[in-house]
């Protein structure tokens, strides 16, 4: 077996069973691509089994603290069936369920998600990627499914020295999937989708938006980043519920024009057809400082952007493309209209977060209630030992 020996006092982050090992904290040793390794201290004293990966940062990403484990076919299954088994722990109302979330539920790099009878893998290590097949066969024993899509095509592959790779793994079939998330029909396509073809982890935060227009009446919505519509559909939903569609105006934007195709169908499949929905193609940021000369105000906004930093690297120049929106969207939040504002950037923290949101509004003029913090849905743990995890963050702001 080969084996990694770290630099002095490098082991403490391993004493603490966090999972991740950089390139800097090693003094000697590595391996072939995914190969199980030995981390030892600078003494010799065993840490982890890790998988080496000889491209990344992340040097080596463990798999387990334990020495008489084997890194193994067996291991692979035990770990997958644990993951699935921990989704029966939370109240998920949909069939569109993350089943295996990386380091979370220890298998680093790995992404599942089930949508109705068919799953749709990331493998973005080159640990995951090594056991591909192993994993694939333990997915489907799990489960009891046939059907296994591959998405991956995530930027993370490219810094682990991976060529991008989609396609059926497992079984055949149409890539074009429909999905119930509490009481409404989604659709997606696993091929095409972003991620593994849809936002699953939003669904908590889209269930709390509609409980918001049920609550607060809107009579008007701008729903930014829109992509297929989750929060649209969300919020014609509460509005239906509290008996106030009529009057209200939904206007929901995005930059691509398959994907509002799609929000449009969901707000016709959901029995919507006749509200008043408009679907803009266009830069968000364009439309947020024509909407501001137009003199338009919205009783709720929701921000829910792209990642802008997918490392902390990348955190300086996101927190200026993130102030500048929300700078936009509370100048135009009606006086106590609400704000639903996002970042699903690793590179900015929750605290980070929150101070880029109060800088918008020192800015804008505006000062407002942070009345709740939202996350990712429990399908997406952040664990103890992994705070990496808390890649979600949300504030629900309401303007004073």
């Amino acid at each position: 077996m080969k084996s990694l020996r770290l630099r002095p006092g490098k082991e403490r982050s391993l004493l603490r069973r966090h999972p991740w090992v950089f390139d800097s904290a090693i003094a000697k040793g590595g391996g072939d691509a995914g190969e199980t390794v030995r981390i030892e201290a600078e003494d010799g004293r065993f840490l982890a089994w890790a998988a080496f990966s000889p491209h990344s940062k992340i040097r080596a990403r463990a798999w387990s603290f334990d020495e008489k484990q084997r890194i193994d076919a067996a291991f692979m299954a035990q770990r997958v069936q644990a993951a699935v088994a921990a989704r029966q722990l939370f109240d998920i109302r949909s069939d569109g369920v993350r089943l295996v979330h990386g380091e979370a539920d220890g298998l680093p790099g790995l992404i599942v998600d089930r949508y109705g009878d068919t799953l749709a893998a990331q493998f973005l290590s080159a640990g995951a990627e090594r056991w591909k097949g192993q994993i694939a066969d333990a997915l489907l024993a799990a489960t009891g499914l046939a059907k296994l899509y591959e998405r991956s095509d995530a930027s993370g592959r490219e810094r682990e020295g991976l060529p991008p790779v989609t396609g059926w793994l497992r079984g055949t079939g149409p890539t074009e999937l429909a999905i119930r998330e509490h009481d409404w029909q989604l659709t997606l396509d696993v091929a095409t989708g972003h991620k593994t073809g849809f936002y699953l982890d939003q669904r908590d935060s889209r269930r709390r938006f509609a409980e918001l227009a049920r609550q607060r009446r809107f009579r008007s919505v701008l729903n930014c980043f829109c992509y297929t519509g989750g929060f649209t559909v969300a919020a014609l939903a509460g509005l239906k519920a509290a008996d106030a569609l009529d009057g209200a105006a939904l206007v929901s934007i995005d930059s691509s024009l398959p994907a509002l195709e799609r929000a449009r169908a969901h707000v016709a499949l959901n029995g919507f057809a006749g509200a008043n929905t408009e679907f803009l193609d266009a830069d968000v940021n364009a439309s947020l400082r024509r909407f501001l000369d137009e003199g338009r105000r919205f009783d709720a906004i929701v921000l829910d952007p792209p990642k802008f930093a997918p490392t902390v690297a990348h955190a300086e120049r996101a927190a200026r493309a993130y102030k500048d929106l929300n700078r936009l969207a509370l100048k135009l939040l009606e006086p106590g209209g609400v704000l639903l504002t996002f970042s699903c950037s690793g590179g900015i923290g929750a605290d980070l977060f929150h101070k880029i949101v109060a800088s918008a509004g020192i800015d804008a003029g505006v000062d407002g209630f942070i009345s709740e913090r939202l996350g990712a849905a429990p399908d997406h743990p952040m664990t103890i030992e992994f705070p990496e995890g808390e890649y979600l963050k949300g504030l629900v702001v309401v303007r004073k």
